[in-house]
């Protein structure tokens, strides 16, 4: 980024010297220096905002601005022929059709680009549409959670990440917070940055690109989506819903683990260890690995215990899956007894060997 601004800086500097050095007779030096400088600074600003121009807006604005040029030619020949040459609102009316022609054309263009099909072309305009296509833009709470660290771990995730600076500006101030909770989960947000840009099968770039007349960094987030044809990766629901209404495809680390839950039916048998009592009469409490919660009737006596229950329905909430099952003290008890009776009668025959 210094970069650019040195050569911006320069360019501005040289433009401005050489309007002052081929000046008109008689202009003074200054005057046509800060004129070449006001021009070098809008070419600037004109390029920073083409930069910013996907592709096929580009190739639908220079589309455009061509097919203006030739109609407001056509026209001036005809107005040329009807009129006297030297008119003085002749050549006012071509200049006006010229201009009218030239933003008509662009407009339209920049609109109807979008509609452009560059994988026509072949190679030659495809490869950034895809690239654009590969790009994820990573969320504030997404950071935070962590957990998005462990899936560009095991490979599922390809392209790039994005992190806008305005998404990092949010981080730090939510690492520097006076509130020791919002401190410590920011401070894990930048560890989880941290980690991710030492994997060396993600690509991890930083964008500057703001939006100031947005004030919300979730409304930022959709925007350079759509400037840009990216993805969302979070875990806010709010977010999620917005950015469906507004177009932008997102994907959501909660609704990820949900789908990689196991399923199971009715009527399946588990084994589970009891780690809490459950809030209703004899009801004891188990989670499974991913976290899903097993409530289990007849348990509350096994806490503590691994048990094999039987599973009797699944519920699917917001918060994720809750399992259902029932504790049959009877099954339990026949293998128990086996296993009991198997333990006396080993004493019982090495008796019976030590008399005979």
């Amino acid at each position: 980024m210094l970069d650019f601004i040195l050569v911006r800086c320069i360019f501005v500097a040289i433009f401005g010297a050489a309007a002052a050095y081929f000046r008109p007779a008689g202009e003074p030096w200054w005057s046509a220096a800060l004129v070449g400088a006001a021009i070098a600074v809008v070419a600037i600003v004109v390029e920073t905002r083409v930069a910013k121009i996907s592709l096929k807006r580009l190739i639908g604005v220079a589309a455009g601005i061509c097919i203006a040029l030739v109609c407001a030619a056509l026209v001036s020949l005809v107005l040329g022929r009807l009129g006297a040459e030297t008119s003085p609102a002749l050549h006012f009316t071509q200049i006006v059709c010229l201009l009218l022609f030239l933003y008509i054309g662009a407009v339209t263009g920049a609109t109807k680009g979008e509609l452009l099909n560059l994988g026509a072309f072949g190679g030659v305009f495809g490869t950034e549409t895809d690239v654009r296509h590969d790009h994820k833009i990573l969320d504030t709470s997404v950071i935070i959670d962590g957990r998005i660290a462990d899936i560009a771990e095991t490979g599922f995730l390809d392209g790039v990440l994005v992190i806008p600076q305005f998404v990092l500006h949010e981080l730090q101030m939510v690492a520097d917070s006076a509130d020791s909770m919002k401190r410590n989960r920011g401070r894990r947000g930048l560890d989880v940055l941290q980690r991710i840009q030492k994997m060396s099968n993600i690509k991890v770039q930083i964008v500057l690109e703001d939006f100031p007349q947005v004030r919300e960094v979730d409304m930022k987030l959709i925007e350079l989506a759509k400037l840009h044809s990216c993805k969302i990766v979070t875990n806010d629901f709010n977010l999620n819903k917005v950015a469906h209404l507004r177009g932008v495809e997102v994907l959501n680390i909660n609704e990820l683990a949900n789908a990689l839950k196991p399923i199971v039916l009715p009527g399946e048998l588990m084994r589970v260890f009891i780690l809490k009592e459950g809030k209703e009469y004899n009801q004891g409490v188990a989670y499974l690995d991913d976290g899903t919660m097993v409530v289990v009737d007849n348990a509350r006596r096994m806490i503590s215990k691994t048990i094999d229950i039987s599973v009797t329905s699944v519920l699917q909430t917001t918060a994720g899956k809750m399992i259902f099952g029932k504790f049959d003290e009877r099954s339990q008890s026949v293998p128990q007894a086996a296993q009991m009776e198997r333990t006396d009668r080993a004493p019982r025959r090495e008796q019976a060997v030590g008399e005979g």
